[in-house]
């Protein structure tokens, strides 16, 4: 199959003739077709990406596509034939709990579920501490939409019970933790972050939660989202980043991030769609582990794009999202991508044994003293071998598949939200919000999603054929088109502090692997923080 390159002239011309082609009257008239109504600001707000969107549909239309090409709508990875082996957690007996109170808000899960097992400290008086730090800093960081603390304290006192029982349920057993606010719990409210849904009940016990709940973790608040998951503006607010108050924290999994970095919980569970993992982890300094496509069931959580959203931990370090992930993936049978695949992870696994490499191509356009560049150097003066490679990126990605793939998706998720007027009560209306996108959404033809879906399709091949020599590929966290890329093949990533810039903000770094293979991104992501200091640096205000 040959793929026409797209000369910039040519580019020019589809632009010129995407302007010259829409007007107002074909926007109303447009409208009448899909049963719909915009008034003339709306239609002014809708302009510009509509033409963005024709333009898009040009671009699609001068590349190919072979009637063998299938679409990736049925999206359900398929995860290689190992077996779930038992994983022998291990724990530190003679940890002491440290005489500052503070420094208990930055222990690790491992570190804390030593000390709940030493006796040093009970998981009532561990939930106390943290709901006690929520109460003091969350309304500082906007980061709490509900403090659940009679579900914390009852799940506190059954992990204590279990413990003088002697029934250990594993390092999550009593260790408090916080939802982003978009899975179900029954008995709370369950918001997404939106003004029309800010009284909302579900009564139903999301996967993610259920799981948890088995594993004797204690939730102790749900954290904030960016309204209907995006960004890190949602009703009561902006969520703010932890290393400075005049920042947002971004998002979606807004509070997720800024609280577990300001040590309001050991950890958080978060979505991604098309960054809402990475982009917060990035911009608070957490570790943030976005899994592969399907490997937790989202059932009870708030759908955005049935192929593309995910859920994951954001923690500490990368042996913490081991341990959450740990009891986080499988199934319960009610999302239809979700699949039981196998996380054999060992806490000793040699990082030297790992095929690894970096993504040259979109290094090489980072500035030669940016921080990026020190972690090749450290792995390598470690020991470690790198070897380049070049990452599918705008050669692949010729136009704006996630958009076009997720426009249709959650404008068909919230289909009665945009015909009923509901988007009206949205907090946010400017032409990069919901209800903008959702009304562009509509006008996207079934044929030109089918298409993108399909040029997809490519993506993924091109994407698994580079990256299968290789068991990691370390990349700068927005190099390239990098973000959306593996978003859409449903790649795992590890996102990880790697210092503070000029302006003190962190920065990361993205490590990426194959598909079902997060073993290798906690093994080297592990190694790497065990030889730096990054992970182990808090925001002072919170200290």
């Amino acid at each position: 199959m040959k793929l026409i390159i797209l000369s910039t002239a040519l580019l020019c011309s589809v632009a010129v003739l995407a302007q010259d082609s829409l007007t107002k009257q074909d926007i109303k008239a447009s409208a009448k077709l899909i049963d719909a109504k915009y008034s003339e600001k709306e239609i002014d707000m809708m302009m510009p990406d509509l033409l963005d969107n024709i333009i898009d549909y040009r671009r699609m239309h001068l590349l190919g596509l072979d009637n063998s090409i299938p679409m990736s709508l049925a999206q359900r990875m398929q995860p290689d034939a190992a077996v779930q082996q038992k994983i022998k957690w291990k724990y530190n007996k003679k940890i002491q709990l440290p005489a500052n109170k503070n420094e208990w808000a930055f222990l690790s899960i491992k570190a804390l579920g030593s000390l709940l097992r030493n006796g040093s400290i009970t998981s009532t008086e561990l939930t106390a501490f943290f709901i006690e730090r929520i109460k003091k800093y969350g309304d500082t960081l906007q980061c709490v939409v509900s403090l659940t603390e009679s579900i914390a304290l009852e799940q506190a006192k059954q992990a204590d019970e279990d413990f003088k029982k002697g029934i250990d349920k594993g390092p999550l057993q009593g260790i408090p933790y916080g939802l982003k606010d978009l899975f179900a719990v029954k008995g709370t409210k369950t918001t997404w972050g939106a003004q029309p849904y800010r009284n909302q009940t579900i009564e139903e016990d999301a996967y993610v939660y259920a799981r948890l709940k088995e594993a004797g973790a204690v939730l102790v608040a749900k954290f904030t989202l960016g309204a209907l998951a995006m960004g890190d503006y949602w009703y009561g607010g902006r969520t703010k980043n932890p290393w400075n108050l005049e920042r947002g924290s971004s998002g979606s999994s807004a509070g997720s991030a800024s609280a577990t970095v300001a040590g309001l919980v050991p950890f958080a569970i978060g979505t991604e769609t098309h960054g809402s993992i990475i982009s917060p982890s990035h911009t608070c300094g957490a570790t943030g582990l976005r899994p592969t496509f399907g490997s937790i069931s989202r059932s009870g959580a708030m759908t955005l794009g049935w192929s593309l959203d995910k859920a994951g931990p954001i923690c500490r370090n990368a042996e913490d999202a081991a341990t959450v992930f740990a009891f986080l993936h499988g199934t319960d049978g009610k999302d239809a991508s979700a699949v039981e695949a196998a996380f054999n992870y060992q806490e000793n696994s040699d990082p030297k044994t790992l095929r690894i490499a970096y993504a040259k191509n979109l290094f090489d356009r980072l500035d030669s003293t940016a921080q990026e560049w020190s972690v090749l150097k450290a792995l390598r003066e470690n020991g470690l071998t790198i070897e380049p490679m070049n990452f599918p990126d705008t050669e692949t990605y010729k136009f704006d598949i996630i958009g076009m793939v997720l426009g249709g998706e959650a404008g068909a998720a919230f289909d009665e939200f945009s015909r009923t007027d509901l988007d009206d009560q949205m907090t946010r209306q400017t032409r990069f919000d919901w209800p903008n996108y959702f009304r562009v959404a509509r006008t996207i033809p079934a044929v030109e999603y089918v298409n993108a879906n399909r040029h997809r399709s490519i993506l993924m091949q091109k994407t698994n054929a580079a990256m299968q020599s290789f068991d990691i590929v370390i990349t700068p966290s927005f190099g390239g088109k990098q973000l959306a890329i593996t978003n859409l093949t449903g790649h795992p990533a590890l996102c990880l502090p790697i210092g503070l810039s000029k302006q003190g903000l962190p920065n990361s770094i993205t490590f990426l692997a194959n598909l079902f293979q997060e073993e290798a991104l906690i093994t080297l992501g592990k190694f790497y923080q065990s030889i730096t200091p990054h992970d182990d640096i808090h925001p002072a205000r919170f200290q």
